[in-house]
């Protein structure tokens, strides 16, 4: 299993080319588009939200996820007391591996240990493994939040729902 942490500064970059890696098949844009420019930005998304890590035995990064605490600018479908994630990526050298899943489970009990209620996330139509980690752990399609960005991209969402 992988071991999971805040991204370090030294990382910062790698970690930007493994996003940008990691969602590349899913893109219709060229190398320097605005999207992909933001899934690089791993630095701003370290300052306004929490970029968690997963690294190997030897320190190799396999994936990283932006965890959206309550007033950060990177949210955008939760509520007040809700969690929310973003920008799920696992090294495509690694995925099937559980990456994605040991990632989302840590943001999932750091929003319940916080008091959450749910936690939210949205994803591409077209990101079906993502889905099927997400349906894994209990998430369900909540499609009051689905939406489109701009034009041609179309995103669902997902619900966790953290009270018993």
């Amino acid at each position: 299993m992988p071991e999971i942490r805040r991204a370090r500064p030294e990382e910062l970059e790698e970690v930007g080319r493994t996003t940008v890696a990691a969602y590349t098949a899913y893109l219709d844009e060229s190398p320097e588009g605005d999207y992909v420019t933001h899934l690089r930005d791993a630095a701003r998304r370290d300052r306004e939200a929490e970029l968690w890590v997963a690294v190997d035995d030897d320190g190799t990064l396999l994936g990283s996820v932006t965890s959206c605490p309550e007033g950060s600018p990177w949210r955008e479908l939760s509520q007040p007391g809700e969690g929310e994630f973003r920008m799920l990526a696992v090294d495509p050298a690694a995925q099937g591996r559980g990456v994605g899943t040991a990632l989302v489970k840590h943001v999932v009990e750091a929003f319940r240990a916080q008091g959450a209620r749910a936690v939210v996330i949205c994803s591409m139509t077209t990101m079906e493994a993502a889905h099927r980690v997400y349906r894994g752990l209990g998430f369900t399609c909540d499609p009051a939040l689905d939406w489109s960005p701009v034009p041609g991209v179309e995103l669902v969402a997902f619900r966790l729902d953290l009270e018993e």
